[in-house]
């Protein structure tokens, strides 16, 4: 039994000190999984040494990229199937504190749920995004925890997220409500917004260039995942996850014809989301 918690960290050097500072690593009954995928800059050594001599806390350097590929593998190849809980979250968040525990009395209290979202904290939208997610049911990978029951029947289904995917938030959300069936299985209460949960993700600022360069490839992506989960959508509909392809890109042929850049400014991180599913599928 006990809690893991899977850290996950790509090119993350400036922030993974600070956000392992905001997590209880002395805790004896979580093991602390930091899983560095696809990184080389000195992510591994900063969550090496703040890891310290901790046998509980496991600095995994992962050749390959990729946050569902690495979700993958911490689901199926590092846990044991045993554990009350799972908690799943960003390297570049700060937890605030009691959030851990927060979210394992929400799901203790609520057997019947899947999984338990912790809220977000800042930005100009943050009102919004934490009324989304009561109203939706749904998570933000920055933090969120999985019923340990929930956890053993994916690995028994042998469920895993298509490796390409963006975003696995979306999908595990989606897999809670569904009770691992299609859409039509669908209940909210299976996925909790826990109110004493929550996480502070780091801002563009324009006092920061870098920040700059982290929100363009971020509304890339998020343009990626808009035509993904179209998808997604399509096969939780008409077959749940075992319709689930290893790559979403086996699929880009079919639908590529059909897509088109949405107007506005949106329009330009589309049209690079779409050249890059191109020359995914080809």
């Amino acid at each position: 039994m006990g809690v893991a918690v899977a850290i996950f960290a790509h090119q993350e050097e400036r922030r993974i000190a600070l956000c392992l500072a905001s997590i209880p690593l002395d805790r004896p009954d979580m093991i602390f999984h930091v899983l560095v995928n696809g990184t080389t800059d000195d992510t591994v050594a900063r969550a090496r040494a703040a890891a310290g001599d901790r046998t509980h806390i496991i600095v995994h350097n992962i050749k390959a990229g990729g946050k569902s590929r690495t979700w993958n593998h911490m689901v199926h190849d590092l846990l044991s199937g045993e554990e009350e809980a799972v908690i799943f979250m960003d390297g570049d968040a700060e937890i605030a504190p009691g959030s851990f525990d927060a979210l394992l009395a929400d799901l203790a209290a609520h057997p019947q749920a899947n999984a338990a979202a912790g809220m977000p904290m800042n930005g100009r939208m943050v009102e919004a995004y934490r009324q989304g997610l009561r109203d939706e049911g749904g998570l933000f990978g920055d933090l969120y925890a999985l019923s340990g029951r929930f956890v053993a029947a994916i690995r028994a289904h042998g469920l895993r997220l298509p490796e390409d995917l963006i975003g696995d938030d979306g999908l595990v959300a989606a897999w809670a409500h569904t009770d691992l069936m299609d859409d039509s299985h669908w209940v909210h209460d299976r996925v909790l917004a826990c109110e004493n949960a929550g996480f502070i993700a780091e801002q563009v600022s324009l006092a920061r260039p870098s920040t700059w360069a982290m929100q363009y490839k971020r509304l890339i992506n998020y343009s990626v995942r808009f035509y993904q989960n179209r998808i997604v959508s399509d096969i939780m509909t008409r077959e749940g996850p075992v319709g689930l392809p290893a790559r979403l890109a086996s699929l880009y042929g079919d639908w590529l014809p059909q897509w088109r850049p949405r107007p506005g400014l949106t329009g330009w991180f589309d049209r690079k989301a779409l050249a890059r599913m191109r020359k995914a599928a080809s």
